[in-house]
């Protein structure tokens, strides 16, 4: 497995709980709670990107 599958596997899977956790502020029925989860998402997402871009940097660099 290469660095760029692991990169991308890993990204992947933040992407899928970054869903869940917009899943799930969908459904909240407390505003603050709804905001939380929503705020955790975007974290996630964010931090998805990052992965992403990582892996591009480290694959180019070959």
């Amino acid at each position: 497995m290469s660095v760029a599958d692991e990169t991308g596997g890993r990204a992947q899977r933040i992407r899928a709980k970054a869903q869940e956790m917009q899943e799930a502020a969908d459904r909240a029925a407390d505003p603050r709670e709804r905001q939380r989860l929503q705020d955790k998402a975007r974290r996630l997402r964010e931090r998805s990107d990052q992965v992403t871009t990582q892996g591009d940097h480290g694959t180019n660099a070959l």
